[in-house]
């Protein structure tokens, strides 16, 4: 879109020469001919690192603004990224991509629906109601079995399985409210990248990122009934056990394990071979690697096993 539009969409002042906009994305990511925004002035820090082309701001962060970047400045800066993420959205699916493309070897349920722009590799198997969304990329040897969605722009490695019923990128839970309560849905507009040897239990879902991708990375082991949200990361071996939910922006090392009902705060860095026990609430990062945890507050789970114990002996009394 062009710059000049873009401003006319939000309704804020523009002068100076326009240019071409081709996508939105984050403060951190966004190059010279994309837009990005800023919700607070918690990331002032970034806005002065930003290589984007154009940040949407309001009066207190117009300042910071670098220099050779166009402030488009409104009163609500994460509402207006809502209003603007619509434009961005590409088409669920497009009649003028190629037909879908499969692999030698490949055995497809008749009762499958491929959109145009799909490639599938050698060897897989895809079996009845499944859906592979526009532009959908599967590697070889991958099974899906039946009712598995695929959403649009997604990619599956080699050697996955994926469990009946799962819902691979869609949108994530994102929307801006205003002082009225009124929401306003945030297009997803990023994707979702599974690597090689990951298994996904039946009834799990993997959203898709708001910018970028949300990525689950090579030998993964995911459960029935798990929840990823938009904009994670899954670290190399991790396990998430059935009904465990990861908020979005929670990034993971490797061989983290998630007990089952297990749950994570957004925007939180878990380090590596990092355990929580089942129904464990992690609302802080963790930054020391090799420790198990339990509980709510989260704790160190051989302090939680004490207190449990003298809970137990002040019933007793």
């Amino acid at each position: 879109m062009d710059l000049k539009e873009i401003a006319e969409i939000l309704k804020c002042d523009f002068s100076g020469e326009s240019f071409e906009i081709t996508k939105m994305n984050t403060l951190r990511d966004a190059t010279k001919s994309e837009i990005s925004f800023v919700a607070n002035s918690k990331y002032i820090k970034e806005i002065q690192s930003s290589n984007a082309g154009a940040v949407i701001v309001d009066k207190s962060t117009k300042e910071f603004v670098p220099e050779g970047s166009v402030a488009l400045v409104v009163e609500k800066p994460y509402w207006e990224m809502a209003t603007l993420s619509k434009y961005f959205a590409p088409p669920i699916e497009d009649a003028a991509l190629p037909e879908p493309k499969i692999g030698r070897g490949t055995t497809v349920s008749l009762k499958t629906e491929i959109a145009n722009g799909a490639v599938i590799g050698e060897n897989c198997t895809i079996m009845a109601h499944v859906y592979i969304g526009a532009n959908v990329q599967i590697g070889d040897n991958t099974i899906i079995y039946p009712s598995v969605s695929i959403y649009r722009d997604c990619r599956i490695g080699n050697d996955c399985i994926i469990h009946a019923n799962s819902t691979i990128g869609s949108d994530g839970f994102g929307f801006a409210t205003n002082k009225m309560g009124e929401h306003k849905k945030i297009y997803q507009n990023g994707n979702v990248v599974i690597e090689n040897d990951v298994e996904i239990g039946s009834s799990t879902t993997i959203d898709r990122a708001v910018f970028g991708t949300t990525h689950v990375k090579h030998g993964v082991r995911i459960d029935n009934l798990v929840q990823v949200g938009h904009n994670c990361v899954i670290g190399e071996y991790s396990v998430l056990v059935a009904q465990s939910g990861i908020s979005g922006s929670t990034t993971m090392g490797r061989n983290v394990v998630m007990g089952g009902q297990s749950a994570t705060a957004g925007h939180l860095s878990i380090a590596p071979f990092t355990t929580m026990a089942a129904r464990s609430g992690v609302t802080k990062s963790i930054t020391q690697s090799g420790l198990t945890f339990a509980g709510f507050p989260l704790m160190e789970h051989r302090l939680w096993l004490k207190l449990q114990g003298k809970i137990a002996r002040l019933i007793k009394h």
